[in-house]
């Protein structure tokens, strides 16, 4: 059947979704890091609800996974980034990163990143959340729009791709090995983890 109109997706929000090809073992190096660090440092506190946090120099002492897996996010930045004519650009971005270790009952209240221009997860251990949604642990971005095409009938939607969840919010589940880069003013959240593993991820920030 012809359509007589045509639906134009203005504003789009870029969240993007990369399986490192060589991510079981940059995972297997960065967890090794990762909890001799935990075990020797004590956690900072910053969105993090419960949890372990590192400082957010990982490039200084992750080692050379750490950096190898900063030289990949830079590398996508590249590749999802043009200026505003479409054209490629090649930047030189700066970079901080820090790891997180959540069990049971742990998360993160909805923040942003300012000073940034794009914010990353990268995903070492995803703690059975990728097999079982039921663990939660996902994380969730809030609709940039605010709650405005929910507020007057929140049982409707708009008859578009990302259309459904207009007004409301999106979730990514954690995979190991996945990195997801997403503009850093987006706000987002972790919510509660329910299992009994270790969910362990590296966030990173990329400015100019």
């Amino acid at each position: 059947m012809s359509k007589d109109f045509e639906i134009v997706p203005l504003f789009a929000t870029p969240i993007v979704l990369s399986d490192l090809p060589d991510g079981p073992a940059l995972c297997a190096e960065l967890r090794k890091v990762i909890e001799q660090r935990e075990k020797t440092h004590p956690g900072t506190q910053h969105s993090n609800l419960g949890g372990w946090q590192s400082t957010w120099d990982m490039d200084r002492w992750g080692g050379a996974p750490a950096i190898k897996l900063l030289a990949l996010a830079r590398n996508l930045a590249n590749r999802v980034t043009t200026d505003r004519e479409g054209k490629p650009v090649v930047l030189t971005w700066r970079a901080n990163m820090w790891a997180n270790v959540n069990r049971s009952g742990h998360g993160n209240e909805f923040h942003s990143h300012p000073g940034s221009y794009w914010s990353a997860v990268f995903y070492v251990d995803d703690a059975g959340i990728d097999a079982d949604a039921s663990l939660g642990g996902e994380l969730e971005f809030m609709d940039p729009r605010g709650p405005g095409p929910a507020m007057y009938a929140p049982h409707l939607g708009f008859a578009m791709p990302g259309g459904l969840s207009a007004g409301a919010n999106e979730t990514v589940r954690p995979k190991a090995g996945r990195l997801v880069m997403f503009p850093a003013w987006i706000l987002h959240q972790v919510r509660p983890y329910r299992g009994n593993a270790e969910r362990i991820s590296i966030a990173l920030n990329l400015s100019l």
